[in-house]
């Protein structure tokens, strides 16, 4: 497996690539806008794929990279489905895996830094945001934070792993890298608290300034999302009504981008084919699945996923590999659901 921790000086953030061989997918965690440079460095020299992008947390103290990855590599970006972010590619919420080509995380809701946060449970080790932090905790004082939340997410769910579990936070400022959930038990000051009221009692107390780069961050960080409208003034987009009304017409191809996990969650669309994002550019290949039915039967290929980020980048490779025509729908399913359009269940 190849795992590499990076870090921003700057704002005191980890960040978290990792793959399951050379050559192969990989993730990143957390990044930083300012970083981005030397993640594509490090994926040309580990030469890695980045299929995923996902922030913990909505953050204050950096500008996020998911947007510059995105735009750079075409990954995925995912965050949590509470999250205040504008557009990402595919929430997630808990009990839900994010998958790539041999790695697996287990989504976890650990809220209480923030209403958004979440960690990522990998096998040995757990990716624990700004929830817990080595002998420390996130703040819970903004950001709809919750001192109670966050008592029962690290309580009731972080701590209730194995000992031996390996912790990756977000966030060091004393030059930690890494703990473990037996040593935070045993070494944390706040984790010491007897109570609910006590650790609530304790962050109240607090009164840590504001980060530095709050009032840039967070809004920056809310609006991450791709740039849709480009494709609408192209003629390149249907809004969802549009697409309601394309519904069973011989000359359109509807493509469901999403992940088989995300079809079971969140319903089909009629007559769509599947063709998940991750294998786009296979598929429009020569002798590739998509490329193929759209030169056999003449339709017109309208992709769509979970909010119109995958397939706005599917509609660029298509015009790439010079299928012009090809379009998506505005918004994906969550536009087409709140139009009222059919959804296949079970």
């Amino acid at each position: 497996m190849i795992f590499r921790q990076l870090f921003d000086s700057v704002s005191g953030t980890y960040s978290y690539l990792m793959a399951s061989r050379a050559g192969g997918e990989a993730l990143i965690l957390d990044p930083v806008l300012e970083k981005v440079d030397r993640y594509c460095q490090l994926l040309r020299e580990l030469d890695l794929k980045l299929v995923k992008a996902i922030d913990t947390h909505l953050h204050a103290d950096h500008v996020t990279g998911l947007g510059e990855l995105r735009d750079r590599t075409h990954c995925v970006t995912i965050m949590g489905e509470q999250s205040m972010a504008d557009v990402v590619a595919m929430r997630v919420s808990e009990g839900d895996k994010v998958t790539i080509e041999g790695i697996t995380l287990d989504v976890m809701y650990t809220p209480g830094h923030t209403d958004d946060s979440y960690s990522y449970l990998m096998g040995d080790r757990v990716f624990t945001g700004d929830t817990l932090l080595i002998r420390g905790t996130g703040r819970t004082d903004f950001q709809n934070g919750s001192a109670r939340a966050q008592y029962d997410s690290i309580f009731n769910r972080l701590l209730k792993l194995p000992d031996e579990t390996i912790v990756f936070p977000a966030h060091d400022y004393k030059g930690d890298t890494v703990s473990t959930i037996g040593e935070e038990k045993r070494f944390n000051p706040r984790l010491q608290a007897r109570s609910v009221d006590e650790y609530v009692e304790l962050m109240g107390n607090l009164k840590l300034p504001n980060p530095k780069m709050m009032d840039v961050a967070v809004p920056a960080n809310m609006h991450v999302g791709l740039h849709q409208d480009d494709l609408a003034k192209q003629g390149l987009a249907l809004t969802a009504r549009e697409g309601i009304d394309s519904l069973g017409r011989p000359d359109i191809l509807l493509v469901d981008l999403r992940e088989a996990s995300e079809r079971a969650k969140h319903g089909m669309l009629p007559g769509a084919l599947h063709a998940p994002y991750p294998s786009i550019g296979e598929s429009l290949k020569p002798g590739g699945m998509l490329r193929e039915v759209a030169a056999a039967t003449g339709r017109r290929i309208v992709f769509f996923c979970a909010f119109g980020e995958r397939s706005a980048m599917a509609v660029a490779a298509a015009k790439e590999a010079g299928l012009a025509k090809s379009a998506h729908i505005a918004g994906g399913i969550d536009a087409w659901k709140k139009a009222g359009g059919p959804v296949l269940t079970g």
